[in-house]
């Protein structure tokens, strides 16, 4: 369980404002970044509970701005797919120890990176046509499952949203609406799982005000900073994040 020290903060108060930022609409993708960042300082499995309540109350204020604006035909295949995505999460995280998810969180945290650099790069391009129901519900799958276990389902529907023609209002509105009910759909598991605690709730408490601020902050950053400063800052964090989660377990 999180000891509520002056390094507990330090990592986590970061990370949720980070997130927020990323859910608020810039630099979408990246809020799965704040579970790796506080998986060094905690087990794995607690850091993904600590987070859960807070990617929530991330998504009820982000949901506001784009209240209807999504496509309802592309959320739900996702979301029909990511309900046995959750699935086969439970049951590797019920079976998984501690630097099992390590390495899984890490290998995740460098295949973010390594999407995002490719696709900024040109290398990855998005489908000319658009891609079916079939795709679209396995999408989902994986998904579910890689926001299960580490909350990291953006990539996947990012790949299936950009082969739709979708404008950005409606992309950014299609991946709220999946993510607000994905996560409602862990919280069961999570909570079979033991995952949730009296200290981690009483963690969330104390750090919902940043998450409600990062969320502002990410309605207004273009203001502030460009996306290319954020990104890069983003990825080099996640690269050693990554690196550092997979040395620890292997070692």
């Amino acid at each position: 369980m999180p000891e509520l020290t002056p390094l507990f903060f330090a990592m986590a108060i970061p990370a949720v404002v980070f997130a927020g930022i990323s859910k608020g609409g810039f630099g979408s993708g990246a809020s799965f970044a704040a579970a790796p960042f506080l998986a060094l300082i905690l087990e794995p499995a607690v850091a993904l509970g600590l987070m859960l309540p807070l990617l929530m109350l991330i998504d009820v204020a982000a949901l506001r701005v784009y209240w209807r604006r999504w496509s309802r035909r592309d959320a739900t295949r996702l979301i029909i797919g990511a309900l046995p995505g959750t699935v086969l999460g439970t049951i590797l995280i019920a079976r998984a120890d501690g630097d099992v998810l390590r390495v899984l969180i890490g290998v995740v945290a460098l295949g973010f990176v390594a999407y995002q650099i490719s696709a900024r790069s040109g290398l990855f391009r998005p489908r000319a046509r658009p891609w079916g129901p079939s795709v679209g519900i396995g999408t989902g799958v994986f998904a579910g499952f890689t926001s299960f276990v580490s909350h990291a389902g953006g990539p996947p529907v990012a790949v299936y949203l950009l082969s739709q023609g979708l404008s950005k209002t409606t992309y950014q509105a299609t991946t709220v609406i999946v993510f607000t009910v994905v996560n409602v759909m862990k919280v069961l598991p999570y909570s079979f799982l033991g995952i949730f605690s009296a200290q981690t709730l009483w963690a969330d408490l104390l750090l919902a005000p940043f998450a409600l601020v990062g969320t502002w902050l990410g309605v207004r950053a273009h203001h502030m900073v460009s996306e290319r400063v954020f990104f890069a800052i983003t990825y080099v964090l996640l690269t050693l994040t990554g690196t550092k989660l997979i040395y620890d377990a292997l070692v």
